[in-house]
């Protein structure tokens, strides 16, 4: 009873999760193609590189309190209160440093305007800090839903606003209310729909057992956004607005997908793997059935991607991106290894190993400095390619230690994902020689888009793959 109670939460949080990422992420490419339009890559660039300041912030505001108060095994009021005043003082904190180190900031970039843009997205913080709680008390009851009606609610409002400044002339400006926006959207709604409201309760005690196992899990999710955003701060430092433009816009397809899947994955999993954390060889198989099933959905999309970049490119954000389409290509060969680092990871932490989990990152990221003071020298193509190879060395690294916690090596889970790999590329390859034999960007387009979809299915059909008949069954289409 348990088990299949447990297994309907997770099918319901992954569809809600999945729903939300994509619903919301859907409508924000869909804005961020119409903004692309009547934007220049130099506009875009800029604005992308601001926000890379603000995700920074957001690790210190929401990433150890957060994840500490889904992971704690019993909460209460002052959990949740305590976590809620440690992280808006932390928000005060780092918007007055920011505020100070604008003009540093935008005198370092040679772009006098990431003055007062930096300082309006700093606001945003302030979001933060109730968001992170609200989501916590989301996650840990299980109730994706309500999330996913805030996100889609913020996703289009911020983007009505953005296309209409936009629309009136105002630049850079439009992304940024876009931004702006999103975050004051999300958490206005988030207030109707989430019963909790901060008290008048603060606890040393309660504080101090969220921070001993928050601190390592912030530092970690610190390390990560640093170098996950490096290449954006090197890129738009070594060349110009416009090259950052093209490689935020390279960037935004593949991690379209990866922080939608992987994203669900990771919320809803954390969770789940936390509710059996005592109970080892059940939380080996659901980690395997994660990383199996999410790779099964996000190697095609990926290899996909790959085939059609440039008709999809010149089709949506017209020629003067097309420069971004070998940065794309490279970069969907990075997000395709994310399911195993996301399960991997999520299963550590479920575990309570946060120490762990800081140490890998520190492993991660000194071979991720290593490659990219090598390839600096080269030029930006180089620079994505060995973040390319690095990512997946990381995989290896992520999988070590559940050798030894899960008995699930990384060869085990390799071997698990290939025989998806291995359609993909046969897919891949397929769907990049359609557009030898069609004329025409849209009609190119949308025949290798259906024979991909055709070619992975059929295939997966043929051999039986246990990703697909798992799918299958769990959506009905087959008995159990």
């Amino acid at each position: 009873m348990y088990q299949e109670n447990m297994k309907k939460k997770v099918l319901s949080g992954l569809f809600w999760k999945v729903m939300e990422n994509g619903g919301t992420q859907g409508i924000q490419f869909l804005v961020s193609v119409l903004l692309a339009r009547m934007l220049t890559p130099a506009e875009s660039g800029e604005v992308m590189l601001i926000m890379i300041f603000i995700t920074i912030g957001n690790v210190f505001v929401q990433s150890g309190f957060n994840t500490s108060l889904i992971q704690k095994y019993e909460v209460d009021e002052a959990d949740y209160s305590s976590a809620f005043y440690i992280s808006a003082a932390i928000a005060v904190i780092l918007y007055v440093i920011l505020f100070i180190s604008a003009p540093s900031i935008a005198s370092f970039y040679g772009q006098p305007v990431f003055c007062p843009v930096l300082r309006v997205l700093s606001v945003t913080l302030f979001f933060g800090a109730v968001t992170s709680v609200q989501s916590a008390a989301v996650a840990r009851n299980m109730e994706f839903r309500k999330m996913c009606l805030a996100s889609l609610s913020a996703a289009f409002g911020s983007g009505v606003i953005g296309v209409f400044m936009a629309a009136r002339g105002l630049g850079l400006w439009a992304l940024v209310m876009q931004q702006f926006f999103y975050s004051f959207f999300l958490m206005v709604v988030l207030t109707f729909l989430v019963k909790w409201r901060p008290r008048l309760l603060f606890s040393v005690k309660k504080a101090g057992e969220l921070f001993s196992y928050g601190w390592k899990i912030l530092c970690s999710g610190l390390i990560d956004t640093v170098f996950s955003n490096i290449y954006g701060l090197v890129i738009g430092k070594l060349y110009n607005s416009d090259m950052m433009g093209q490689y935020s816009r390279g960037n935004q397809f593949p991690s379209l997908i990866a922080n939608n899947l992987g994203a669900a994955i990771q919320s809803v999993m954390l969770p789940a793997f936390s509710a059996c954390q005592n109970e080892r060889e059940r939380l080996k198989s659901m980690v395997r059935r994660s990383i199996v099933t999410s790779s099964y959905l996000v190697f095609p999309m990926m290899a996909g991607l790959i085939a059609v970049a440039e008709p999809m490119v010149k089709l949506l954000l017209t020629d003067q991106y097309l420069p971004c389409v070998p940065l794309l290509r490279l970069l969907c060969v990075a997000y395709a290894t994310w399911p195993l680092h996301v399960a991997n990871l999520q299963a550590i932490n479920a575990m309570g190993r946060s120490e762990i989990f800081l140490k890998l990152e520190i492993a991660k990221k000194g071979v991720s400095v290593i490659a990219l003071l090598i390839s600096i020298p080269f030029g930006i193509t180089a620079m994505v390619a060995l973040r390319a190879v690095t990512d997946f060395i990381c995989t290896f690294i992520n999988a070590y230690p559940n050798k030894k916690l899960l008995n699930y090596s990384f060869s085990q889970q390799w071997r698990d994902v290939f025989p998806s790999l291995l359609l993909s590329a046969v897919m891949c390859v397929i769907v990049y020689g359609v557009q030898y034999v069609i004329e025409g960007t849209l009609l190119t387009l949308t025949v290798q888009i259906l024979v991909g979809v055709l070619v992975y299915v059929g295939l997966s059909w043929l051999f039986r793959l246990e990703s697909f008949l798992y799918l299958c069954r769990a959506a009905g289409f087959m008995k159990p």
